[in-house]
């Protein structure tokens, strides 16, 4: 029964997870309200540059005093949408297919399985800007290929009390992550997402859909003048973003500190750390046996904590990333807190650590070549009968993005990528490592 009084909820998050894979943004509307190139605010968009990055501390604003849309010709709307026409290539090398095709009784067998065709990954509005001085607003609907959501929406107010460490945000927003996954150069089904933020223990019931979702709740934030210095806490109802209340009634804490400094002949190098702090229910209360949304209880704690770093050297970049994850014996053992007789004999609380390694290569504005490897390895597992290693992966990247234009006006890159995932005991029959690889090429434009 607990298992599937969250069915649909593991389903509203997977939809808000493969939303986010396309949700990587710029935001050409500031280009033409400021007259600046896009380069201006990004080292490869739609990757900030510390100059983005304190625009966007800032409120998107420069603070020449004219920020506020009373200022702009009339004709002025701040909206921009992108979208990413591609083709790609898709193989995993132990896929569950029926042994007779169209027959499930026929019990399942592994086989190798490639798609390959053109594709489109929806189109991505975005409405920003102020509405007055230090009042910012940010509007995010997402057009999929059979859905519409609203993946975020907020208002912010900047600079209370006069002072830039004092900024208050509600709504539902991206997270002051480490790295941004919403601003990921990457787009392949394989190596676009970070697994780390969304990573949960095989047999974990953690409604939790990670860090890399936005979130719905309140922010205060705030930062230095250049902003080498920020923070960030953030209050959150435990329903991993999804609105309507759907689980508990508790809330998360997100944390998030960094601190940039100069380095001789070097430039500008960054460190931080960060964690969120959260409660997942166990069972729900049930009507007729059918889940009541909001009922969510036998809450049981979860974190994940971590530290990270940016680092130049030139014409290179590339982050560092750590994470350790913790999830309590019910959640991770996927049992209501009040039935402990139920837990496997030995049960632990599931542990594990991850991390990945992301480089760039600017030679031109124009170009920028990209590799990313990450990893995660358990520690501990929920079951003392799992294979110690089941859950561990390996993933690595490697692509290029080249913009022909980078204008005022609009954006547009040609991008080709490749990724190769390795995920231990993942097959579904033979549970043997389970490897998948995606290939990606075609345009991403906005405007």
């Amino acid at each position: 029964m607990p298992i599937r009084k969250s069915i649909v909820l593991e389903f509203l998050m997977l939809g808000a997870l493969l939303g986010i894979t396309e949700n990587a943004h710029c935001i050409p509307a500031f280009a033409r309200k400021y007259g600046l190139p896009c380069s201006a605010c990004h080292e490869a968009w739609p990757m900030l540059n510390n100059f983005g990055q304190t625009f966007k501390d800032n409120g998107y604003q420069l603070g020449n005093g004219r920020d506020a849309p009373i200022y702009q010709d009339p004709g002025y709307w701040p909206i921009m949408f992108r979208t990413t026409p591609f083709w790609h290539r898709e193989n995993n090398n132990r896929q569950g297919v029926d042994s007779i095709p169209g027959s499930a009784a026929s019990g399942l067998i592994e086989r190798n399985v490639t798609t390959s065709g053109f594709d489109l990954g929806g189109v991505d509005f975005i409405a920003a800007g102020t509405l007055y001085k230090n009042i910012s607003v940010f509007v995010q609907p997402f057009i999929g290929n059979s859905s519409v959501t609203l993946s975020q929406a907020w208002a912010r107010l900047d600079n209370l009390a006069g002072s830039r460490w004092l900024n208050l945000k509600m709504g539902k927003f991206e997270l002051d992550e480490p790295i941004s996954q919403e601003r990921s150069l990457l787009l392949n089904n394989t190596g676009a997402l970070y697994y780390n933020y969304f990573f949960n223990p095989p047999g974990d019931r953690n409604l939790f859909g990670g860090i890399g979702l936005p979130q719905l709740g309140i922010e205060v934030s705030g930062h230095s003048a250049n902003d080498y210095t920020r923070y960030s806490v953030a209050m959150v109802s435990s329903n991993s973003g999804a609105t309507g209340l759907p689980t508990n009634q508790t809330y998360d804490v997100y944390a998030n500190v960094n601190q940039a400094f100069e380095v001789p002949r070097l430039g500008m190098q960054q460190v931080g750390v960060y964690a969120y702090w959260g409660q997942s229910p166990t069972y729900f209360q049930t009507a007729g046996g059918t889940p009541l949304p909001g009922t969510g209880t036998g809450n049981e704690s979860f974190y994940r904590v971590g530290a990270y770093g940016h680092w130049f050297v030139k014409r290179f970049d590339f982050y560092t990333f750590y994470l350790h994850g913790y999830d309590n014996v019910f959640l991770g053992n996927g049992v209501p807190a009040n039935q402990a007789s139920t837990l496997p004999v030995g049960a632990l609380a599931p542990v594990w650590n991850g991390g990945f390694v992301e480089g760039h290569y600017n030679p031109t504005p124009r170009w920028v070549f990209i590799s990313k490897y990450e990893l995660t390895r358990m520690s501990r597992q929920a079951n003392p009968l799992l294979p110690p290693k089941l859950g561990n992966l390996d993933t690595w990247t490697v692509g290029y993005r080249w913009y022909p234009i980078m204008s005022t006006r609009a954006g547009l890159a040609w991008t080709q990528e490749y990724s190769h995932i390795a995920n231990v005991g993942a097959a579904p029959v033979s549970h043997l490592d389970e490897i998948r690889d995606s290939y990606l090429m075609g345009f991403d434009f906005d405007f």
